[in-house]
């Protein structure tokens, strides 16, 4: 986790850049391979032969679809192998699943009833069965095997119902309504993470009133569980109810002295009411390690209290004895915020060793930028450029800082010339690439951006963030909607449930006039994660299709999460709300 420059330890995870291991790679030695095995049976039987050679070939043909993201094709395609292939599940479920994100019901239905003939019954089966009854707005059915999951034996079967019902919220109205039929029926497993999940998922839907009852029903089963107190405060900060949801949070504070995650995620709960000094305040309670230190001076740089920031800097020094990496680099992170350049240089130069040693040199050169000796911080850069003793990741970080140090000073030259150097010592990185790329968005060179991109992809096709990048940019700056539509689906393969993939692909359906379809994956998306492009996204969609009202909320939800974004800036133009 991030907040502002401060790094907190123990928290968050890396973006996905790769498809599961699941995934079928199919590149030129695989089809000589195949090729060679079908010339020799071939020779052998010849019927046999030939009907192995039409399943191959037609399996070749699905699987060049789905990596050129052509989903229908893939999804026809794929049924067409699992039916020249008697008995073979896997790839009766492969076709299932490909048509469920194509969004093809009728092929996923005849796909999941192949399946069903050659396979027990699974979780997983009843799950995209579940999701075509809701595609359908069949609620008996949807309910009674949604039920099923919930009631199934198996511990993982109301995730399964949880997931159905969190991948379906583009018609949020009929999510809750499920879900309120689910909880009548009693099939929330009777426990206290199912019900804490499901009171979150109707949190999302924007189901006030179902919320409210999910809570009083946990209040009621788990009297006194602090996470319960928690999931309430949540509940009333969504309904506007703020002193309420205080009140809630600070009724479970000597708990949280006491649990390190629950006062992690208390901590954080204070934050989302804005209240960032409540927050560390929380983090001060009971036992400090590096996280709890980390954390508490994330959220007072957040508050920008200085006040209280320079209190915890001097609660920090007494520690300074002990030649602690951690410590030594969060003090230079903190006097750096606290503006005491001189202190933090020296905090930094004082790191003895390990990963933080590096992470030290690297903000060392960014404070002797910010003091006007940037003679000395491009020196220190370069140095760490040609440190073969520096990790590899190192000495690519200090090309990009160096890019983005140019950046800051509004020198063009200097941050094009940092991506080509740091290009010649590491061709086709990845993140040098995908940094210069944006680079040239920025600058409305989108042929070179796209080309930057495209070389990513070259290296690693099934570079997630590249394709979401690269579709993105082809559906909000260009005209070529069909070609993003195809990178964005295959993003989506990938990672079905990642919001900034649903918001791309929301995005390229509204620029393919598809409303309807974009605000249902907009809404989504949003739902997933509050963030300001996809709201200013669901802003721009509602006042074209002439809900006004609904879009003037979204775009000042946007303006609140970020006043300054580049795509609420250009949908305000646009629309002149």
């Amino acid at each position: 986790m991030k907040i502002g420059h401060f790094t907190v330890p123990g928290s968050g995870a890396p973006v996905p850049s790769h498809v599961p291991s699941s995934r079928l790679p199919v590149g030129s030695g695989t089809a000589w391979a195949l090729g060679a095995v079908l010339a020799v049976a071939a020779v052998c039987a010849p019927a046999a032969a030939r009907a192995a050679a039409d399943a191959i070939g037609t399996t070749l043909v699905a699987e060049y679809a789905l990596q050129a993201g052509r989903l229908d094709e893939a999804a026809a395609a794929y049924l067409a192998a699992a039916r020249a292939v008697p008995g073979d599940a896997g790839l009766a479920e492969r076709a299932t699943r490909i048509a469920l994100l194509a969004g093809k019901e009728t092929l996923a239905r005849d796909a999941l009833a192949l399946w069903r003939e050659r396979a027990p019954p699974a979780l997983s089966m009843r799950a995209a069965e579940a999701t075509l009854a809701l595609r359908a707005r069949d609620p008996r059915t949807s309910r009674r095997v949604l039920e099923s999951l919930m009631r199934d034996p198996d511990p993982r079967g109301w995730r399964y119902a949880l997931s159905v019902l969190g991948n379906e919220t583009g018609d949020r109205a009929q999510g809750a309504r499920v879900l309120a039929g689910l909880l009548e029926a009693d099939a929330v497993p009777p426990r206290l993470q199912p019900w804490l999940a499901f009171g979150g998922l109707a949190q999302q839907l924007g189901a006030g009133e179902l919320t409210a009852r999910i809570v009083d029903e946990v209040v009621a089963r788990f009297p006194g569980e602090p996470r319960v107190a928690l999931l309430r405060a949540s509940q009333l900060r969504e309904a506007g109810r703020i002193d309420e949801a205080r009140a809630a949070i600070a009724a479970i504070a000597p708990a949280a002295a006491a649990d390190p995650e629950l006062r992690v995620a208390t901590a954080l709960e204070y934050d989302q009411l804005g209240d960032p000094v409540a927050g560390a305040s929380v983090m001060a309670t009971g036992p400090q390690d590096e996280r709890s230190y980390a954390l508490r001076a994330a959220l007072l740089a957040k508050a920008e209290d200085r006040v209280r920031l320079r209190a915890l800097y001097e609660e920090l020094k007494p520690s300074a004895g002990d030649p602690d990496p951690a410590f030594r680099l969060l003090l230079g992170q903190t006097a750096e915020y606290l503006e005491l350049p001189a202190e933090a240089l020296g905090w930094y130069r004082s790191v003895p060793g390990g990963a933080q040693r590096w992470q030290a040199r690297l903000r060392e050169a960014k404070v002797l930028y910010d003091l006007d000796r940037r003679d000395e911080a491009l020196s220190a850069l370069r140095g760490l450029q040609q440190d073969a003793s520096a990790a590899e990741d190192i000495r690519r970080d200090a090309y990009l800082l160096e890019a983005e140090l140019g950046r800051e000073a509004g020198d063009a030259d200097a941050e094009h010339g940092a991506y080509a150097r740091g290009l010649a010592a590491f061709p086709d990185d990845g993140a040098l690439l995908y940094a210069r790329g944006l680079m040239w968005e920025r600058r409305d060179d989108i042929a070179r951006a796209e080309a930057d991109l495209r070389r990513i992809l070259v290296a690693d096709p099934e570079n997630v963030v590249a394709l979401n990048a690269l579709g993105y940019t082809l559906a909000d700056r260009t005209t070529r909607y069909a070609e993003a539509l195809e990178l964005i689906d295959r993003a989506r393969v990938a990672e079905p449930g990642n919001a900034a993939i649903i918001d791309s692909h929301g995005w390229v359906l509204y620029r393919l006039g598809r409303n309807e379809e974009a605000l249902a994956a907009l809404q989504r998306a949003y739902t997933l994660q509050k963030d300001a492009e996809i709201a200013a996204h669901l802003a721009e969609v509602l006042w074209v299709m002439g809900r006004r009202e609904e879009a003037r909320t979204y775009f000042e939800e946007a303006r609140r999460l970020e006043p300054e974004n580049r795509s609420l800036q250009r949908a305000l133009e646009k629309t002149g709300a």
